[in-house]
């Protein structure tokens, strides 16, 4: 092959592929979303709620519940919850006891909390001390992911 064939065939060539790199690829539009304002619910408690020891002890029995304006109710992937617990610390050097809080804290995928969790915490109740659900994660019906607010309760 000359010299001039094979410049001509390169030509060819890049005149063939050029377009082809060229073109970008076409990306579905992003729709916008706005997530619903959502709703925490534990019993009948919702946000913040003071409730005497006896209705925390069957509340942590419930199952969360995330609700939206329309009643609409989303799954749960994954929440937290911590116990803010009185307890009582000594001082190795007076040997003077002092009471303390004390947070007891996991993160949990199903929902109502695990039977061992409840049964240490119901025999522990005191006033003054608080349930947190907080980060909790939830799916809608489109498996879109979202945050739910925190739920918060305490011992009277």
């Amino acid at each position: 092959m000359t010299k001039i064939a094979k410049y001509f065939l390169l030509i060819v060539c890049i005149c063939v592929t050029a377009p082809a790199l060229a073109q970008k690829p076409k990306m579905a539009p992003m729709q916008k979303f706005t997530p619903p304002k959502l709703t925490c619910l534990l019993g009948i408690r919702k946000d913040t709620a003071e409730v005497y020891k006896e209705e925390a002890v069957q509340l942590v029995k419930l199952p969360l519940k995330i609700t939206d304006d329309k009643k609409n109710v989303y799954t749960i992937s994954s929440y937290q919850f911590m116990y803010k617990r009185r307890v009582v610390s000594e001082d190795e050097e007076t040997g003077k006891a002092t009471p303390v809080m004390s947070n007891v804290s996991d993160l949990f995928r199903v929902t109502p909390l695990p039977e061992k969790w409840v049964n240490i915490i119901s025999e522990q109740f005191k006033a003054g001390e608080e349930l947190f659900f907080f980060d909790i994660v939830v799916k809608d019906a489109q498996g879109r992911l979202m945050y739910a607010p925190t739920l918060s309760i305490k011992i009277k």
